[in-house]
């Protein structure tokens, strides 16, 4: 999914105050990591990622690995902490992608 800049804004203003919920470190990323951070986006739609200082992972590369292996949007990577949002399924879970989708 593209996301156009006030689309982006917003996300980052959601996210601003969150903590990471996953980190990335020596193992790096894998299939079943990322089968994770889909599961855990099912229900939250918007989450961080941190990349700890010994992992051979950048976040820039972290970043490229999620877009290309997952329908996972990242609008934001600001030093080693990567933003991910991917639009729920469930209306119950639906918090960030009423907005987001107005905003387009």
């Amino acid at each position: 999914m593209q996301l156009t800049g006030k689309q982006k804004r917003y996300l980052r203003s959601q996210a601003n105050t969150m903590t990471p919920i996953f980190s990335i470190g020596k193992a790096g990323a894998s299939e079943e990591w990322l089968a994770e951070v889909e599961k855990a986006l099912a229900k939250r739609e918007l989450a961080k990622v941190n990349v700890q200082q010994g992992a051979e992972w950048t976040a820039k590369a972290l970043a490229a690995f999620i877009e290309e292996h997952s329908t996972i949007t990242v609008p934001q990577v600001i030093g080693k902490t990567v933003l991910l949002y991917k639009e729920a399924n469930d209306a119950k879970y639906v918090k960030y992608s009423i907005e987001v989708n107005r905003l387009a």
